[in-house]
């Protein structure tokens, strides 16, 4: 239960209080740029974790549980803390991006549900190549807003990064639908 994999998971989800504390004093740049350092070692777990499980052959079911909660806590954290709009500083995702940022927590929440319900009745719904893609450009536009607070004299970064949240949003849309038809053909 305590293999290494499984540690670094487990490293994420409790790394995400001192990343909220990073993120929390938005006209503190060296606090985003520390965010953004932890954010990136975050990443690299997610993928040591998934990658020395299945080298080891260590892949266990406290893994596979945790590792998509992982991702969605870290995902969630940064999402809200970005989005409140206490302060001026260029990482927040404010007016019509808003929609973007609310619209991958509802997937996340949406396909959460289901999973579990499709679990209840056995069905396996394996993550599309799409839904890769999603995660990635949903994870690189939250990693550019958490370095764009740390570099406000680069206007540019937070540009790129919300035309990829953007993406991510979309992509949100396509690959939830997906989910969802899948879904669909096992309920009442």
């Amino acid at each position: 239960m305590l293999t290494l994999p499984n540690l670094l998971t487990l490293s994420r989800i409790v790394a995400v209080p001192l990343l909220a504390w990073f993120l929390w004093w938005p006209g503190w740049p060296a606090g985003y740029l520390a965010g953004f350092v932890l954010y990136c070692l975050m990443g690299v777990t997610d993928y040591f974790d998934g990658y020395l499980a299945r080298a080891q052959g260590t892949v266990s079911k406290l893994g596979v549980f945790l590792d998509p909660i992982a991702d969605k806590i870290m995902v969630a954290a940064v999402i809200l803390l970005l989005v409140s709009t206490r302060d001026t500083s260029p990482a927040v995702i404010t007016g019509i991006h808003q929609i973007a940022a609310l619209v991958i927590l509802l997937r996340e929440i949406a396909v959460s549900g289901l999973r579990e319900f499709l679990a209840q009745l056995q069905v396996s719904v394996p993550v599309s190549q799409l839904a890769k893609w999603k995660t990635t450009l949903q994870l690189v536009s939250l990693g550019g807003l958490i370095l764009g607070g740390g570099l406000p004299d680069w206007p540019w970064v937070q540009d790129v990064s919300l035309a990829a949240l953007w993406g991510a949003a979309a992509l949100t849309l396509v690959t939830g639908w997906d989910y969802l038809r899948v879904g669909l053909k096992h309920m009442d």
